[in-house]
């Protein structure tokens, strides 16, 4: 298989991340990325939801040059998730006709393998496929051969096409009253957060733990972190997310789906009223790195830096 060359339509920046199954074969394809010189941003080893999650709304937030490499033990739970998000075309790939075929007639930006199915050198080889291969090209779909005209046009045409498959039907959805999360919610008083003014929590159910969070337009919560990884969806409102670990920041809102893994330190500001479904395993703690007046003051210096 010929190298990886980087070229005006390969990516420049790879987000990778891997269930327990996924992960060696995640670590060895990172590996392999590197030694070509390609950025590559390693999320770890989360659940396969939370791995193809993070990864596919990365990439969906992301300009065309970044893609995303997920694995698990199939392949099949990460593309799902991955999939998800707007603009994000995963595909499972076993082969490399596989990878030719997605990159060629799909469009393919995450690329999902199989830890349990798939040795390293095997998938060394779909990768290489994947990354080499241009939109449009020959491909074992089509015998090797140049698409016709029609099947160029066809495909051109999809790029925009797929895009509103499903937004329709998003505009007209039922109202959150309906949310299957808020009616866990409905007629419960919500619990204050002694320790961060302006928030409130009522704990759903135990082990895994998960909650429903309301935090007030201008809330802060100081860098912290905890001994678990939690996964949360935003249900309503606008709210901010520094990673200090990771050196990233997230905005968030309705729909907004974000993992932080376990001891990462983290800092959050609340933009409007917000509520957001939060779940996590073990026991519930909190350690704080800063306090609320230097939380104040970083928040502050970022969104200057911002305008």
């Amino acid at each position: 298989m010929a190298q990886p060359t980087t070229t005006a339509t390969s990516p420049i920046k790879i987000i990778a991340a891997a269930d327990d199954f996924g992960t060696p074969l995640k670590d060895a394809l990172v590996s392999h990325l590197r030694s070509l010189d390609f950025q590559v941003q390693d999320l770890g080893t989360s659940s396969y939801y939370s791995a193809g999650a993070e990864v596919g709304r990365l990439v969906s937030q992301s300009l065309s040059d970044t893609r995303g490499l997920v694995a698990c033990g199939t392949g099949a739970g990460v593309s799902i998730f991955a999939n998800k998000f707007p603009g994000v075309f995963a595909t499972t790939c076993l082969t490399t006709s596989d990878a030719i075929n997605a990159r060629s007639i799909n469009n393919s930006n995450v690329l999902a393998v199989s830890g349990k199915y798939t040795s390293p050198e095997t998938a060394i080889n779909i990768l290489d496929a994947w990354l080499n291969t241009p939109f449009k090209s020959p491909c074992p779909a089509n015998d090797d051969k140049p698409w016709p005209q029609q099947i160029q046009s066809f495909l051109d045409n999809s790029l925009t096409e797929m895009p509103e498959i499903g937004r329709e039907h998003r505009k007209t959805e039922t109202p959150v009253d309906n949310c299957a999360v808020c009616c866990l919610v409905q007629n419960r008083e919500l619990n204050p957060i002694d320790i961060i003014p302006g928030g409130s929590m009522k704990i759903i159910r135990e082990s895994p733990t998960s909650a429903f969070v309301k935090f007030e337009a201008g809330s802060v919560e100081p860098a912290h972190h905890h001994t678990f990884g939690h996964d949360l969806v935003v249900i309503e409102g606008k709210k901010s997310v520094w990673n200090l670990t990771k050196d990233e920041n997230y905005d968030l809102t309705v729909g907004d789906y974000l993992f932080t893994p376990a001891g990462d330190v983290h800092r959050v500001k609340y933009h409007e009223d917000t509520q957001f479904f939060i779940k996590w395993d073990g026991k519930w703690d909190m350690f704080f790195d800063e306090d609320l007046d230097a939380a104040h003051k970083a928040i502050q210096k970022e969104l200057i830096g911002k305008n």
